[in-house]
C-alpha cells in the first residue's frame, strides 16, 4: 500500500461544526418524533429490526451473490397494503412486520419516515407503490391513508400491455430513488392483478471521508480460490469498534451525514460469512451498538456500488404472509373488486460507497509519524453492512459484499 499522505485529523473549528450539525440533526429528529413516546420509538426500532433481520436472512440465504435490501422500504409498502386489508390477510401482514402489538403503527411509521425525509443531508431515497390492474377501482380512503402514513402511491396499470406496464413501474422507481434506480426486474404478464413495488437508494456521505489520493488497487479474497483487484480506500481517524467473540466478527462503525451510520461486519479469516448471515438477529444488532468503543484506527475499505432486484413473494410466504397472494385474500379496504389478490412483491435497492464525505466532514490533516501508526483494519474479504438511523436505531439498508467488482 502507498504510504498514507494524511490521516484525517481535523482542525478544531471543523470538529465544532460537525458537533453542531449532528446536534441539530438529533434535535430535528427528536422534534419530529415528539408525537411518539420514547418507549414507543424504541419498540418500533426493535420491531423493525426484527423484521429487517428476518427478511435479510431469507434473502441472503437464497443467494451467493452480493446482497443489498432496504427492509424499511419493504415494511412501509407492506404496512400501506395492510391498511387496505382485513381479517386474517391484515393480521398476517402486521404480525410478520412485528407491528401487531403496537398502538397506531401507522402514526409511528409516519413519524419515523418524516424524520428521515426532513434531513436533506441524509441521502436515503425510497418509496413504495401499489400497482393495480386497470379495471380495479381503488378506494379513495385507501389512497389517502397510503399517502399520508407511508408516502406510498397507488396507480392503475394495464398489465396486458407488458412493456408499457414495466415502463410505468420503472418511471416510478426513477422518481423515488433520485434517478438512481432505472430498471426494476418486474415479473409482469397479462395474468398480473396487482404488484407492490418498493425502491430505495443510499449514498454514504462519510463524516470521516476516505483520502482519495491514496486509494489504490489491492487484493480482495472472495474465497480461497478467487482473488480480485479492487480500489481499496484508506483513512486514519478515531472510529467506533467492537468485537463479538461468539460470532467471531469485528464491527466497525462508519458515521454518515444526516444522522446515519454504517456498521461493517467483518468475520474472522476462519469464519464463513454464511454463519454471520444465519445469526444476524435484532438483539445482536442492538447489543453491538452498546459495545462500540472509540479507538484510533486505520481503515481500508473497498469502494463498492451495489444494485439488486428481488421478487419477495416466496420469502414473505415462508415468513407468514400467505393469504394476500391467494384467492381468499381480503383486500376489501383497498377495493370492492371480487377475488383481488397480490401477484408479487418486488423490491430493488442500491447503495454507493466511495471516498466522498459530507460538507461538514473533517478535512485531511498533515503527515503522520509513520512509526506511531495505529492498528489497521483491512476489509479485504466478504463482509456485511448495516445502515441505520442513529437517533432512532432503525435499520435503513442491509447487505453483503462478496465481490466488490460486481453490482
Amino acid at each position: 500500500m502507498k504510504e498514507p499522505g494524511s490521516g484525517s485529523a481535523s482542525c478544531r473549528y471543523t470538529k465544532k461544526q460537525k458537533r453542531l450539525k449532528m446536534a441539530a440533526v438529533f434535535f430535528l429528529c427528536t422534534a419530529l418524533l415528539a408525537g411518539s413516546s420514547a418507549q414507543e420509538t424504541e419498540q418500533l426500532a426493535l420491531k423493525n429490526a426484527e423484521f429487517a433481520t428476518a427478511l435479510y436472512r431469507k434473502v441472503a440465504g437464497s443467494t451467493d451473490d452480493n446482497v443489498v435490501i432496504s427492509p424499511l422500504s419493504v415494511s412501509l409498502g407492506l404496512a400501506a397494503l395492510a391498511g387496505g386489508a382485513a381479517g386474517q390477510t391484515r393480521s398476517q401482514i402486521l404480525e410478520t412486520l412485528r407491528l401487531s402489538a403496537l398502538d397506531e403503527p401507522g402514526q409511528l411509521l409516519q413519524n419515523l419516515r418524516e424524520a428521515l425525509e426532513n434531513d436533506a443531508a441524509l441521502r436515503f431515497d425510497q418509496g413504495a407503490a401499489v400497482f393495480a390492474g386497470q379495471q380495479v377501482q381503488v378506494e379513495a380512503a385507501f389512497k389517502d391513508q397510503a399517502r399520508m402514513y407511508y408516502n406510498a402511491e397507488v396507480q392503475n396499470t394495464n398489465f396486458a400491455a407488458v412493456q408499457a406496464a414495466k415502463n410505468q413501474i420503472n418511471d416510478f422507481s426513477r422518481t423515488v430513488s433520485g434517478d438512481k434506480i432505472r430498471d426494476v426486474n418486474v415479473p409482469v404478464d397479462s395474468q398480473t392483478q396487482m404488484l407492490l413495488v418498493s425502491a430505495s437508494f443510499f449514498k454514504g456521505q462519510w463524516l470521516l471521508p476516505f483520502n482519495a489520493s491514496v486509494t489504490q488497487d489491492e487484493r480482495f479474497y472472495i474465497d480461497k480460490y478467487h482473488i480480485v483487484q479492487v480500489p481499496m480506500m484508506f483513512n486514519s481517524d478515531k472510529y467506533y469498534l467492537a468485537y463479538d467473540p461468539a460470532l467471531k466478527v469485528g464491527i466497525l462503525k462508519l458515521p454518515c451525514a444526516g444522522g446515519a451510520a454504517m456498521l461493517v461486519l467483518l468475520p474472522d479469516e476462519d469464519v464463513d460469512y454464511t454463519s454471520i448471515d444465519d445469526d444476524l438477529y435484532a438483539a445482536k444488532f442492538m447489543d453491538w451498538l452498546k459495545k462500540l468503543k472509540k479507538t484510533k484506527l486505520e481503515v481500508q475499505l473497498p469502494r463498492f456500488s451495489l444494485e439488486q432486484s428481488y421478487s419477495l413473494k416466496m420469502s414473505l410466504a415462508t415468513m407468514g404472509i400467505t393469504d394476500v397472494f391467494q384467492g381468499n385474500a381480503d383486500l376489501s379496504g383497498l377495493s370492492k373488486e371480487q377475488d383481488l389478490k397480490l401477484s408479487e412483491v418486488v423490491h430493488k435497492a442500491a447503495i454507493e460507497a466511495d471516498e466522498s464525505g459530507s460538507v461538514a466532514a473533517a478535512t485531511p490533516g498533515g503527515d503522520q509519524n509513520v512509526s506511531n501508526l495505529p492498528p489497521r483494519l483491512t476489509i479485504n474479504r466478504p463482509f456485511l453492512f448495516l445502515v441505520y438511523h442513529e437517533a432512532t436505531k432503525n435499520l435503513l439498508l442491509m447487505g453483503r459484499v462478496n465481490d466488490p467488482t460486481k453490482k
